[in-house]
């Protein structure tokens, strides 16, 4: 019996860190606006151009996504992908993930910037944030 603990005792204290919180994403990125969801509510109301590309995986998108919004994996997303959507440089583009604690959006949001785009909102609360102030969502 003692060996068994002295085989599982280790294994916990390795296993430890893979469960730690995924990191943050960037508190800003330079060259993109963050909007709070009721910032983002004003602009879907008032810009009727702007795009709004969901950023996470396809069986979350599935599973409800914000009205409108187009799925573009950030892992999937290229300067072509991005053009047929958005064939203009200057067309307004939000952004957004699950939240504070997923890299998606963010990394969207640098390559498109990368890509010359300069309208870029950023929804860094994402998805977490829509559904906590109980917002219309797209199953």
């Amino acid at each position: 019996m003692l060996q068994k603990w002295l085989f599982v005792v280790p294994l916990l204290f390795i296993a430890t860190p893979l469960y730690a919180e995924k990191p943050l994403a960037p508190e800003s990125i330079p060259g993109a606006t963050i909007v709070t969801a009721e910032q983002l509510v004003d602009l879907i109301i008032s810009n009727p151009e702007l795009i709004i590309v969901d950023a996470r995986k396809n069986t979350e998108y599935a599973k409800g996504h914000i009205e409108g919004a187009i799925f573009l994996l950030d892992t999937e997303m290229t300067p072509e992908k991005l053009d047929a959507v958005a064939p203009e440089f200057t067309t307004p583009i939000a952004f957004y993930c699950n939240g504070p604690r997923c890299l998606r959006s963010s990394n969207s949001v640098r390559r498109a910037l990368g890509w010359g785009y300069g309208n870029i909102y950023w929804f860094r609360g994402g998805w977490k944030e829509w559904i906590n102030k109980e917002l219309p969502i797209v199953q």
